[in-house]
């Protein structure tokens, strides 16, 4: 009996001994922090009750319990890391919502105030355009009586616009006294300067669509009245050798020195469009002023001293205002497009004087002694130049302010006829004075409003 039991003591002794060494390995490798299972220092390492007779069967059980506290163990870590990492985050996060409530109490007022004071000015500057828009707008109201309804209705507009700029103007003055009185109201006002913002870009969009719709109107103006000042213009329907003006000066023609300044606005040019020409039966080319293209000619004296300046006139029906002026006693001819001198030659009939007796005329040139300033006459009729005129040369378009005066012109002078805004045509020369000297149409050219 004592040998029959005696190996299954030893048995039982020696698998729960290995099982108590294999248990502390897994403890000691697996788990290097103080944590405790559920498994208390007073409860069995096995359940014996269930142990089969076999000395074998014990393990299976032993390793399901090891592996059910090994998983209670570490969902227990998962929670306490989660837990560690949400303390974290909570902490960062209201550090940095305190750090932001500093830095808004440090510099928002600052920043606020910097904000309205660009808003005013520009609400001001706003203010200011529109005002000399308006001024602009009652000139041109006073000009144009065909316009005046579209006028009126631009002038409404920019009137709501500037009453706008002036009510954002005054509510960024209160949002400003606000601001500064108030420091614990920031968060409202703050909204009020973004709806603030917003009203200004409305305004400003709206006074983008204005101009546009303004440039339209002026550039309209421009094209339909008169530049200078000037009330009157030569019309020059078409192309043909009857259609011209001849001109009665009002001072004899023998000049040393002269200056010829006019506003034209052609509708086509040829490769040799005439202006302004004077002539004598000997040189029918003593003084003229041509258009090529883009370009504008000036010559005394004939074709061999030309002065030239390229890319000078507009097309698209656009006011052009041109000069020539010439010294004798320096030889110097030069060339002047809208108040600036694009063009002189030095050495230009110097030392010599204009012979007077000759025929001036307006949008033609006399050629080879034909009719000299009437609409006809006697004299060579060469082919092409019957009558003493060219067709191909002839002008079509408007013109106006022509004058001429015996001297040369200062370059402010020039400048200052050049302003299609001035009063140009006010200052008439005293050779040729526009609205003061005999001009008289020929063919179909006429005098226009």
């Amino acid at each position: 009996m004592f040998l029959w039991r005696l190996p299954q003591a030893v048995c039982l002794v020696s698998v729960c001994v290995s099982l108590t060494l294999g248990y502390e390995d897994d403890i000691e490798v697996n788990y290097g922090d103080s944590y405790f299972n559920e498994i208390t220092e007073g409860e069995p390492l096995e359940p014996t009750a269930t142990l089969a007779p076999g000395p074998c069967n014990a393990t299976d059980i032993t390793k399901w319990d090891k592996l059910f506290s090994l998983l209670e163990n570490s969902q227990m870590r998962e929670t306490m890391l989660l837990q560690y990492s949400d303390d974290i985050i909570k902490v960062e996060l209201g550090s940095l919502r305190g750090e932001m409530l500093r830095f808004v109490a440090q510099y928002g007022e600052a920043c606020g105030i910097a904000v309205e004071t660009a808003g005013r000015r520009m609400s001001m500057q706003m203010e200011a355009r529109l005002r000399e828009t308006m001024g602009h707008l009652r000139q041109d109201r006073s000009i144009a009586a065909s316009d005046s309804a579209g006028n009126s209705h631009q002038e409404k507009l920019l009137q709501q616009l500037l009453t706008a700029a002036r009510t954002q103007d005054i509510r960024l003055i209160k949002l400003e006294n606000s601001c500064l009185s108030n420091p614990e109201a920031k968060g409202e006002n703050l909204q009020q300067e973004v709806a603030s913002a917003e009203m200004l870009d409305a305004v400003v969009t709206e006074l983008v669509k204005t101009r546009a719709v303004l440039e339209l109107v002026f550039k309209s103006a421009q094209q339909r009245h008169l530049p200078a000042g000037c009330e009157t213009a030569l019309l020059f329907p078409m192309r043909s050798r009857r259609i011209f003006s001849s001109v009665t000066p009002d001072l004899p023609l023998s000049l040393s020195f002269f200056t010829v300044c006019l506003w034209a606005k052609p509708v086509s040019i040829s490769n040799r469009t005439v202006l302004f020409s004077y002539g004598t039966k000997r040189n029918p080319y003593e003084i003229q002023l041509l258009l090529s293209g883009t370009r504008a000619l000036f010559t005394v004296g004939g074709e061999a001293h030309l002065v030239e300046g390229r890319g000078v006139v507009k097309g698209g029906g656009v006011w052009t205002h041109l000069c020539g002026s010439w010294s004798s006693e320096q030889g110097i001819a030069s060339l002047w497009a809208d108040g600036h001198r694009v063009a002189f030659t030095p050495g230009v009939a110097e030392g010599r004087m204009l012979p007077d007796g000759g025929s001036l005329q307006l949008g033609q040139e006399k050629n080879g002694g034909g009719v000299s300033g009437g609409s006809g006459g006697s004299g060579s009729q060469l082919p092409g130049f019957e009558g003493g005129f060219d067709a191909k040369l002839a002008f079509a378009g408007k013109m106006t302010g022509v004058n001429m005066w015996d001297r040369v012109l200062a370059e402010d002078e020039i400048s200052q006829l050049a302003l299609q805004d001035g009063k140009g045509c006010e200052q008439r020369g005293n050779v040729v004075g526009w609205g003061l000297t005999e001009i008289v149409p020929h063919g179909g050219a006429q005098f226009i409003n």
